[in-house]
């Protein structure tokens, strides 16, 4: 007992630690990057090293936060089918998911360390040694050893944690010394592997990684220094700052008020309509979207402020939460988004034109929801019509919130700004919303800790897929595609229901921005093959993806809601049947739109 005891005090110590010098360094990287563009649009001049500089504190923020989702829903588990084994199944699948987590700290803390003792030079804009940027996760895979080792110890789980190490530490050993004759690519190799660690419920990044190394017997030509440097390379763009400064902005526009007050709006326009409460969660989660870019904060938010209230109003539990988690799914297509980002990264569209698209999409997919609310609302107290004065009292109060979003996307579009300058300037803007509402200190830290662990998650994944993408490339697994798809002689019509379907089949076992990172790059130049519009293409990809928020058995958003109402997750899943049902009928009105376009 003193032992599990004296592990959790050094546990709750390193995560309080690692939290604090997250916020800290995200709070850093906004102050470099509006220093930057102050420089640049107010005084005219340039600040040398600054894009580098963001991006190097952006790695050291991933490295750092990585060991803090060990423990929470960030960590991106797919464990519905380890819920259903026996307790011996579960626990060797629990076993198995250590294995990965400790395979993959090994192979990012080693990796580092082999590339930090094999580069030389020097950072020619900021003077530093070029190891220090791969050191850092280096850095941060020791620390997702130790998190979990202090995990497992104080839980009285030193059994397991000591035969999981061992476990991970021959595999560590052997994948570097001997070779297996494979009929499959190396591709095909890591992807099974990454699925067997996926089903034994492994944190998705990790699976990815450990797969990564994994596959170096099965003929991977990345030996593990290339492995840590395909996760660095994949997140050292500047482009993806922008999606810690969307998350800061998010959660300062839910901590300050702001949203509220859209909420309060949103009932003015249509609270008095038939399920005029479940179309405010709608419009509000509409008006949320175009300044968050999160549908995971948009349906923590949803699942506090509105299923409760629903529930009060007649609404079955279940029926209120999966509202929630339906409207949630607008954040990551109505712009500003962040998944819009992603696909920019991984496939060099363009952000202002994706977004312009995003508006148009979900349009389609809300005025699709509001239909469906309407047929399924159960009969409410009627409520008074707002009347004028109300609603211009209540769309004043909101302005300030609802401008940040066609701000941002008219300056991208306009190339008035970068996405990250834009996402840097809405963050700012959202503190000092939260600062004239009276935020003090310790809920600014909240906001800053909050946004950095979820950007240190979703930076992982993004690193954890260049790996896999690489390998992609080599096996030339977009040719092979093409090549079949083109064999298959279907038109547009037919490419695209085709990979509308596997898009949806995908959609139930990954995360959105996992799909986006391992797939837009293969699926972008078969639609682009096919005559179809790339950036068309590009928005029907994420609406499609997000349905696969709302499906099992990885639907991420109802886990969220879940999670935060105490839901079942089952329930959930099993009401939100029409909603998901209204969101595929828009999904085909925006696949009958692209090819009539």
């Amino acid at each position: 007992m003193k032992v599990s005891g004296a592990a959790a005090g050094l546990l709750a110590a390193l995560e309080s630690l690692l939290g604090a010098l997250c916020a800290g360094l995200l709070a850093l990287v906004l102050i470099a990057s509006l220093a930057a563009a102050i420089l640049r649009y107010v005084f005219g001049a340039g600040f040398p090293g600054s894009e580098d500089l963001g991006i190097w504190l952006h790695v050291a923020l991933i490295a750092l936060g990585a060991p803090l989702a060990l423990g929470s829903a960030l960590a991106m588990r797919f464990d519905l089918l380890t819920k259903l084994l026996p307790e011996r199944g579960k626990a060797a699948a629990g076993l198995l998911a250590d294995v990965f987590t400790l395979l993959a700290g090994l192979v990012l803390a080693s990796g580092g360390l082999r590339i930090g003792v094999m580069l030389g030079g020097t950072s020619p804009t900021l003077g530093l040694p070029e190891w220090m940027r791969f050191g850092f996760l280096g850095a941060g895979g020791a620390l997702i050893l130790l998190a979990l080792a202090l995990r497992r110890i104080a839980g009285g789980e030193t059994a397991r944690l000591l035969l999981a190490l061992a476990l991970s530490l021959a595999l560590h050993l052997a994948a570097a010394r001997f070779s297996v004759s494979a009929a499959f690519p190396p591709s095909l190799t890591l992807g099974l592997i990454a699925l067997l660690g996926l089903l034994t419920g492994a944190p998705l990044p990790h699976a990815f990684i450990a797969a990564a190394y994994l596959a170096i017997p099965f003929g991977s030509p990345l030996p593990e220094q290339s492995v840590a440097a395909a996760v660095v390379t994949g997140v050292s763009k500047f482009l993806l700052l922008a999606i810690p400064f969307f998350l800061l902005a998010g959660g300062f526009l839910a901590s300050s008020g702001a949203a509220a007050r859209m909420l309060r709006f949103a009932a003015a326009l249509v609270g008095h309509r038939r399920g005029g409460l479940a179309q405010t969660a709608l419009l509000t989660s509409v008006l949320f979207s175009g300044a968050s870019g999160s549908s995971v904060a948009n349906a923590a938010f949803g699942a506090t402020a509105f299923q409760p209230e629903l529930a009060k109003n007649g609404y079955p539990p279940a029926q209120a939460g999966a509202i929630v988690a339906a409207a949630s799914t607008l954040d990551n297509v109505i712009p500003p988004s962040i998944a819009f980002l992603l696909l920019a990264a991984a496939t060099n569209l363009s952000v202002g034109a994706l977004m312009l698209g995003g508006f148009a999409a979900g349009g389609v997919m809300a005025l699709c929801l509001a239909a469906v609310l309407r047929l399924t609302a159960p009969p409410e107290a009627a409520r008074p019509r707002a009347g004028a004065q109300e609603r211009l009292s209540a769309a004043k109060a909101a302005l300030p919130a609802l401008g940040l979003g066609v701000v941002i996307v008219a300056g991208v579009r306009m190339g008035l700004t970068t996405v990250t300058e834009a996402a840097a300037l809405a963050a700012c803007y959202a503190l000092l919303l939260g600062l004239s509402a009276g935020m003090r200190a310790r809920a600014l830290f909240g906001v800053f800790r909050q946004a950095a662990v979820e950007a240190s998650v979703v930076g992982l994944l993004i690193g954890a897929a260049g790996p896999f993408a690489l390998l992609l490339a080599m096996d030339g697994v977009s040719g092979l595609l093409s090549g079949f798809v083109s064999g298959l002689g279907w038109g547009p019509l037919g490419v695209m229901l085709l990979l509308n379907l596997m898009l949806l089949l995908i959609g139930l076992v990954l995360d959105v921005g996992a799909a986006i990172l391992l797939f837009a790059p293969i699926f972008l130049p078969l639609a682009v093959a096919a005559g179809i519009d790339p950036v068309y293409f590009g928005v029907i990809l994420v609406a499609n993806l997000m349905i696969g928020g709302l499906t099992p058995p990885a639907g991420i958003l109802i886990y969220v809601v879940s999670g935060a109402t105490r839901i079942p997750a089952g329930a959930l899943f099993r009401a939100v049947g029409p909603y998901l049902a209204a969101l595929l009928c828009s999904l085909g009105l925006l696949v009958a739109g692209a090819l009539l376009l």
